[in-house]
C-alpha cells in the first residue's frame, strides 16, 4: 500500500540524512537509538488506538540506509577531500600511474604547492578563516586549469596539479607562474583581508616509460621543499641532483646526532680586541665539528641542517656549557681588570626554546662563572618576528644578569623605532660593511652612522670581520669601542689561544 512505501520511504531518507548531518560516532549513535524508540513508540501508541503501521521494515530501512550512506562516505573519504572536493594523494597517484601507462600521454608535469604562512593564519583568525583560505585557494587554482588538468590537495596546506600531455618544461614553467598571479591577489574573509604566497615544487617525466608515480611525486614535493628553502613564493624544477643532495642532508642529520651524543664538537675562540688599549678585551666562541668520518666539518655546512632538524636545541646548550665552564677557569687562571667577557651565538631556534631562561639560569649557576662577563648574541630577524615577546623574552635573560648584543646589525630587518626599547648592550657592525670601508666611502658613512646610532642608545659597539691595519684605524677615529677579526686572530682552540694570552699578558 502506499501508505507503508511512503512510510518505508521516511524511514531511509531519515537513515540517509542522520549519517550525512552528523559526523562523530557517538552522537550519530545516539540519535539512531533515539529515532528507533520512538518509532516503536508511535507505533505502539497507534496500536493501543487498535491502528497498526508496520515497525519492523522501516527501523530495517533507518538502519541498511544510514549504513549505505556511512559506507560511501568512508570509501569517497579515501579518494577525495572532504573540504574541498579534490582528489587525494592516493587517487592522484592512481591517476599519474593510470596516465603514464597511456602512449597517448608521452609527458606529465606534478607541481607541488605549498601555501606560505597558513599556520599562522590558522593561529591567528582560527581554523574556520584557515579551511576558507583553503576552498578559496581551490577555486581560483580552478579558474587557472582546463580540463585535462587534474587539481588534488595532498595534505594540509599542499596541493597538487597534474598537467598531462605537455610538450615541454617551458608549458610547466607558464603553468608555474599563472598559479602564482591567480593567488597573488589578498583574499577577503569574514571580513578579513588575507595575504598568501605560494612555494611551487615542478617534476616532469621527460618521456620516461618507466615512470613510476611514486618518484615524480617524491620528486615534485623535493623541489617544493627547494623552493620554500631558497624563499617563498618562487618555483623550483626538480634536478636529479636534489635527490643526492636530500640524502646526503639526511645522512649528515644522523651523523650529527652521532656527534652530539659522542661529543666531537670543539669550541673555538676568536678574540675581541679593545680598540683603545689594543689588548684582549674578550672572546666569540664558535664551535668546530671534528668528525672521526667526514674530518673538519665546515659549520657554513652542519649549522643549518642542525636549525632545521632542532639539534641546534641540545648543541647550543653544550656549547653554552663548555664556554662558561672555559670562561671560569680563565677567570681563575688570568686575573685581569676587568675580566674577560665571552660571547655566545644565540641562534633564533633557542630564541623560541619554550624552556631557554630555566635552561641558561641552570648553566650560569652550574659553571658559576660571572654572570656579567656573559654575552648572548642574537640576530634581528630572530628578535623581529614578534617584536612584544621578543622583547619580554630579552627582559628576561637581563633579569639573569647576562649581557645582550645584536649580531649582524644592519643587514636584517629591524625597525629603528623598535631599537631602543630593545635592552641590548652591544651592537655587532657586520662584516660586510667593515671589509669594504676602504673601498667606498659610502660603507664608512654606514658604519659611522651604526656607531652613532648604537652610542646614543648607550650602548657600546663591536666591529666584525677587521682584516687590515686601515679598518683598525678608521674605527679608532670613529669611536668604535672594539674590533674583531682575521687582522688580530683567527678562532683558535683552547691551547693555542693560551698560548696567544701569554705571549701578550706576560711579554713586558
Amino acid at each position: 500500500m502506499w501508505g507503508e512505501v511512503l512510510w518505508l520511504w521516511l524511514g531511509s531518507f531519515f537513515g540517509g540524512i542522520f549519517v550525512v548531518k552528523f559526523h562523530r560516532p557517538l552522537s550519530l549513535g545516539l540519535l539512531i537509538s533515539i529515532s528507533t524508540i520512538a518509532l516503536w513508540s508511535i507505533c505502539f501508541v497507534l496500536f493501543g488506538q487498535k491502528g497498526w503501521i508496520p515497525l519492523i521494515p522501516p527501523a530495517l530501512g533507518l538502519l541498511f540506509t544510514g549504513a549505505i550512506v556511512l559506507a560511501y562516505k568512508v570509501l569517497y573519504g579515501l579518494s577525495y577531500d572532504v573540504l574541498t572536493d579534490l582528489p587525494t594523494r592516493n587517487l592522484l597517484h592512481q591517476k599519474i600511474q593510470r596516465l603514464s601507462n597511456q602512449s597517448k600521454y608521452t609527458q606529465i608535469a606534478l607541481f607541488f604547492l605549498d601555501l606560505y604562512r597558513f599556520r599562522l593564519i590558522n593561529e591567528g583568525f582560527g581554523h574556520a578563516i584557515g579551511d576558507q583560505l583553503l576552498i578559496s585557494t581551490t577555486k581560483r587554482l580552478k579558474k587557472c586549469l582546463h580540463s585535462q588538468v587534474i587539481l588534488a590537495r595532498v595534505c594540509g596546506d599542499e596541493f597538487a596539479v597534474m598537467m598531462p600531455n605537455i610538450q615541454n618544461i617551458d608549458q610547466a614553467i607558464a603553468m608555474a607562474n599563472q598559479l602564482k598571479k591567480a593567488l597573488a591577489a589578498p583574499f577577503y574573509l569574514n571580513g578579513q583581508q588575507v595575504y598568501t604566497t605560494i612555494s611551487i615544487g615542478i617534476a616532469y617525466s621527460n618521456q620516461n616509460p618507466h615512470l613510476v608515480a611514486h618518484d615524480l611525486l617524491r620528486d615534485a614535493h623535493t623541489a617544493m621543499y627547494r623552493a620554500k628553502a631558497l624563499g617563498n613564493n618562487r618555483y623550483q624544477v626538480y634536478i636529479s641532483t636534489m635527490k643526492s643532495q636530500a640524502l646526503q642532508q639526511l645522512q649528515l642529520e644522523a651523523d650529527l646526532r652521532e656527534a652530539i651524543k659522542n661529543q666531537e664538537f670543539q669550541l673555538y675562540y676568536q678574540p675581541i680586541i679593545d680598540l683603545k688599549t689594543n689588548q684582549i678585551a674578550g672572546f666569540e666562541a664558535l664551535v668546530r665539528w671534528i668528525s672521526p668520518q667526514r674530518g673538519f666539518v665546515s659549520p657554513g655546512e652542519f649549522i643549518p641542517v642542525s636549525e632545521e632538524s632542532g639539534l641546534i636545541i641540545p648543541l647550543g646548550e653544550w656549547i653554552l656549557l663548555e664556554g662558561c665552564r672555559q670562561l671560569a677557569i680563565w677567570h681563575q687562571k688570568y686575573c685581569q681588570n676587568p675580566p674577560f667577557m665571552l660571547s655566545i651565538n644565540l641562534s633564533t631556534r633557542q630564541f623560541s626554546q619554550v624552556n631557554l631562561i630555566e635552561c641558561v639560569d641552570q648553566i650560569l649557576t652550574e659553571t658559576g662563572v660571572d654572570r656579567n662577563c656573559i654575552k648572548l648574541e642574537i640576530t634581528e630577524s630572530a628578535i623581529m618576528d614578534d617584536v612584544d615577546e621578543a622583547i619580554a623574552l630579552l627582559e628576561q635573560l637581563k633579569s639573569l644578569g647576562i649581557k645582550l648584543s645584536m649580531d649582524d646589525f644592519g643587514t636584517g630587518y629591524s625597525s629603528l623605532s623598535y631599537l631602543h626599547r630593545f635592552p641590548i648592550d652591544t651592537l655587532k657592525v657586520d662584516q660586510s660593511f667593515v671589509r669594504r670601508m676602504d673601498d667606498s666611502q659610502q660603507n664608512t658613512e654606514i658604519v659611522k652612522t651604526i656607531i652613532m646610532l648604537g652610542h646614543n642608545l648607550n650602548m657600546d659597539i663591536v666591529a666584525e670581520g677587521i682584516e687590515a691595519e686601515g679598518n683598525v684605524q678608521t674605527l679608532k677615529n670613529l669611536n668604535c669601542e672594539y674590533g674583531q677579526g682575521y687582522f688580530f686572530s683567527k678562532p683558535l682552540p683552547v691551547t693555542a689561544l693560551e698560548d696567544l694570552l701569554n705571549r701578550t699578558l706576560y711579554q713586558s
